[in-house]
């Protein structure tokens, strides 16, 4: 197996050095990571600038200023020959639960891997300690993905509980969960007296029920979300045609 291996951490973050060192037990990985920390960053491609590449003593390629799709992009376009396999994205320091997932870097990265036609996995540690636990849990699914492929087309986002190993309950298929609208923003002024405003932390739940993400992972267990790339709402389709006649929206050009 070929894998891909990015994160929105930045290339040197211990969860991404942890997994590659437990995938490279079984399969070729190639690091193709920013060279800093670029969470929040979401599908964010950079098109007015060039990128620039480092490789690092230990093989691993930074990307300069790349956000993490550029990095799956440049990854497997470019950088990894023969390409990739698989692409896994992570170990995220911190999870990526119910509505962080539009947001986050690293299920962008599986994202775009998946966009490239690979199948893709996002992974994210629900701490900063136990990242052992996330490479081991990774390991195996991607094991089990080579006895019996998995043919969804969708992104796995797994969401593993800061535990030991051994106290890790298991496995659920969840939804995203969702939260209240973040709503805090911090502002300071710097030397000269000019406003700055600090983004506030993510809102409180607010769907946590027994099948969503955020519930498996309080559990104890980890959390295996499908997502998909289409967002169109096709519940919502004969609403919105129903709506535009009665507005009479249309009218005449």
């Amino acid at each position: 197996m070929r894998i891909l291996l990015s994160n929105d951490d930045g290339v040197s973050a211990p969860g991404i050095q942890v997994l590659a060192a437990a995938l490279r037990e079984f399969a070729e990985v190639q690091v193709v990571a920013p060279d800093r920390n670029r969470s929040g960053s979401s599908n964010a491609l950079t098109l007015e600038s060039p990128l620039r590449t480092q490789t690092l003593a230990n093989g691993d390629i930074a990307v300069l200023q790349g956000t993490p799709t550029d990095c799956v992009y440049l990854g497997v376009n470019a950088l990894m020959r023969p390409a990739p396999d698989i692409v896994v994205s992570g170990i995220n320091a911190g999870p990526n639960l119910g509505d962080d997932v539009i947001y986050s870097g690293t299920v962008a990265a599986a994202m775009e891997g998946r966009h490239l036609g690979l199948p893709a996995l996002a992974v994210s540690l629900n701490g900063h300690q136990h990242y052992a636990t996330a490479a081991a849990i990774t390991c195996r699914i991607l094991r089990a993905l080579q006895r019996e492929p998995l043919r969804t087309g969708k992104i796995l986002n797994i969401n593993v509980p800061d535990l030991p190993l051994a106290e890790v309950k298991g496995l659920r298929v969840t939804r995203c969960g969702s939260r209240h609208p973040a709503d805090k923003v911090f502002c300071q002024q710097d030397p000269r007296g000019q406003n700055l405003y600090w983004i506030g932390p993510p809102g409180d739940k607010f769907d946590a029920g027994p099948d969503t993400d955020f519930a498996a992972v309080e559990q104890g267990y980890v959390a295996i979300t499908p997502l998909q790339v289409d967002l169109t709402a096709y519940a919502a389709q004969e609403v919105v045609k129903t709506w535009l006649t009665k507005a009479e929206v249309s009218g005449e050009w």
